[in-house]
């Protein structure tokens, strides 16, 4: 009796210490936060939330959120990929069909250009970026930004190191796309009221010809020798070819039912085979042969994709959705839809940098 006791008292000892577990398994460990792989960084802006997606593409998860300001759409890297540059603007948000005589005022002291440091994962300074703006470039050499001034119609010269602005320089209305020739001589400027595009002579700080191009152009995508250049017309539902050096439309390239399908941005592929056309409301994006300027196919992405932008080695595209708030991963070897990854709210803008 007194040996079976003991034992007992033991057993109840060895209990309330945790010291015997031969009665159950041991438990699991604590499941261990996935670590982030080293794989291409996707950014994406959120119009709506205002701030900046970080996304492993590796993993497909968003790792930060970085709050950037007002209305954050277009997003540039700088030529050695360690900065991030985004266009901020504290005009309210206005759809189409928005009287916007029932907005608010803008908020000018919201306007500007985001400095993010990808090594610091912040953003580290806001530029000065005229009234509004929405999209921009970056000069081949890294020094300056031209930046679309939407609602003073105009286009503003900004030099970086120091944050001034060198000019403001008229073009049509509503000017939206901006883009940079590969010889750094000449930028394209859409104007979204006109349907032209507007050329500026970047080293005479003038405008040097202005030609149609469409209706509602708002993004330009240059072959890389510079002699040709394909511009989106969003409502008549086509892609145009045009002459960069003679500046004067080449081909028309429909896409779909104007209306229905509304082309946005348009992006090359590196070997520029390839041009990829988001479509807005159309909520697709298309794939042109570049040799033929003939639809090869399309791919049923999210609602009104907007921004597009390809992996390192070209085999993925990246849509941003905006009222889906998510972005599409589309396999181009298949052009079927992978994955969708959560964003912010409004994602417009989206850049893949490699780790």
């Amino acid at each position: 009796m007194r040996k079976r006791f003991f034992i007992l008292l033991a057993f109840g000892v060895c209990l309330a210490l945790a010291g015997c577990n031969s009665a159950k398994p041991p438990a699991s460990p604590a499941p261990e936060t996935a670590a982030e792989s080293s794989a291409p960084r996707i950014y994406v802006t959120n119009e709506v939330s205002g701030d900046l997606s970080v996304i492993d593409s590796g993993t497909r998860k968003v790792i930060a959120t970085v709050p950037l300001g007002k209305r954050p759409r277009g997003i540039h890297a700088s030529p050695d990929q360690k900065t991030l540059y985004v266009a901020l603007s504290g005009s309210p948000i206005a759809g189409p069909d928005v009287d916007e005589s029932t907005l608010p005022p803008p908020d000018k002291s919201a306007d500007g250009i985001g400095v993010f440091s990808v090594a610091q994962n912040k953003m580290v300074r806001v530029l000065p970026g005229g009234s509004d703006p929405e999209n921009f470039d970056v000069s081949k050499d890294g020094k300056q930004l031209l930046i679309s001034n939407e609602d003073t119609s105009a286009v503003s010269i900004v030099d970086i190191a120091s944050g001034a602005v060198l000019k403001t320089i008229k073009t049509g209305g509503q000017p939206e796309g901006v883009r940079v020739a590969p010889d750094g001589k000449r930028v394209f400027v859409t104007s979204e009221e006109d349907g032209t595009i507007a050329v500026l002579d970047l080293a005479a700080g003038r405008i040097i010809s202005t030609f149609k191009v469409g209706r509602r152009p708002r993004s330009i995508a240059f072959m890389p020798d510079g002699s040709r250049a394909y511009v989106n017309a969003e409502n008549d539902g086509t892609v145009v070819l045009v002459d960069a050096v003679k500046f004067k439309t080449l081909k028309t390239i429909p896409l779909g039912k104007p209306g229905v399908i509304k082309p946005m941005a348009v992006l090359l592929s590196p070997d520029a085979t390839r041009l990829y056309v988001s479509t807005g409301r159309g909520q697709q994006v298309f794939t042109v042969d570049t040799a033929t300027q003939t639809v090869l196919g399309s791919v049923t992405v999210g609602k009104r994709p907007w921004g597009i932008a390809l992996s390192p080695d070209a085999k993925t595209l990246y849509s941003a959705n905006g009222p889906s708030n998510n972005i599409s991963v589309v396999n181009l070897a298949d052009n079927t839809v992978a994955a969708t990854i959560p964003a912010g709210t409004g994602p417009w803008g989206v850049i893949v940098l490699p780790r």
